[in-house]
């Protein structure tokens, strides 16, 4: 990988890395003979392709995402957050992640997988972006590799939440203010922050023109969602938790 392709690269992932030697691991499938594979990383004494990286930056992303989830909404059931954990780490969800940082482009192939279209394959970008998770977590430890999850995966995760919980909670506070002979509640983005593609919003949830609540969200579902939760809380005398 020549030098403009490495800053352009970084500059997609948003992570510098101190050894480049470790990028370049990630992104070599073990189709390419080993004598094309490039140095070896000095940390890692194995075949200088992805598949222990892939091993590692599958375990890394299990933790840093149910991390996430249990922090976010505290109020799931070990159910609803295992479902919400397989759906953002699946195959398909990591593959979606990898084609918006574009490494396929940046893949380094055997000939045989090159002319197979190996840099458009699901499964071997899916694999990629997890061995360039553990990339960045070797060379930049724990909290660079959330970053990396939060940026590249959580923050474009639109619509991940289940539909169902959304509408629970926010129907279960419109059932609440009709009992009390109340007004339906309203919900309104009080802010947003952040480029276009890591956007996050903060709303408010309101009632005859009263605050009851806000949160912050990566989606305005995901944040409407939050704060008709802390609606209800308030409302129903519970205690917030930690998070909030």
């Amino acid at each position: 990988m020549v030098e403009t392709e490495q800053a352009e690269l970084e500059a997609a992932l948003g992570y510098h890395f101190r050894n480049p030697e470790r990028l370049l691991r990630a992104l070599t499938h073990s189709s390419l003979p080993a004598e094309a594979a490039g140095a070896r990383s000095s940390l890692l004494e194995s075949p200088a392709d992805n598949e222990q990286l892939e091993f590692l930056g599958d375990a890394v992303l299990g933790l840093l995402v149910g991390e996430y989830l249990v922090a976010a909404y505290p109020h799931w059931s070990e159910g609803q957050l295992s479902k919400s954990r397989a759906r953002l780490v699946n195959a398909n969800s990591l593959c979606d992640a990898a084609r918006r940082l574009r490494l396929g482009g940046y893949l380094r192939l055997g000939r045989g997988e090159e002319k197979t279209g190996g840099r458009e394959k699901p499964a071997l970008l899916a694999d990629a972006y997890e061995a360039i998770l553990a990339a960045v977590y070797l060379d930049g430890g724990l909290e660079a590799a959330r970053e990396f999850v939060r940026r590249s995966l959580l923050r474009e995760a639109a619509g991940f939440a289940d539909d169902s919980d959304a509408a629970d909670a926010k129907s279960a506070l419109q059932e609440l203010l009709q009992r009390s002979g109340q007004a339906p509640a309203e919900y309104r983005v009080v802010s947003e922050s952040g480029p276009d593609h890591r956007k996050e919003f903060v709303v408010e949830v309101a009632v005859a023109g009263r605050a009851l609540a806000s949160a912050a969200g990566v989606t305005k579902k995901e944040a409407e969602k939050g704060a008709a939760h802390r609606a209800l809380q308030a409302l129903r005398g519970e205690p917030k938790s930690n998070e909030e």
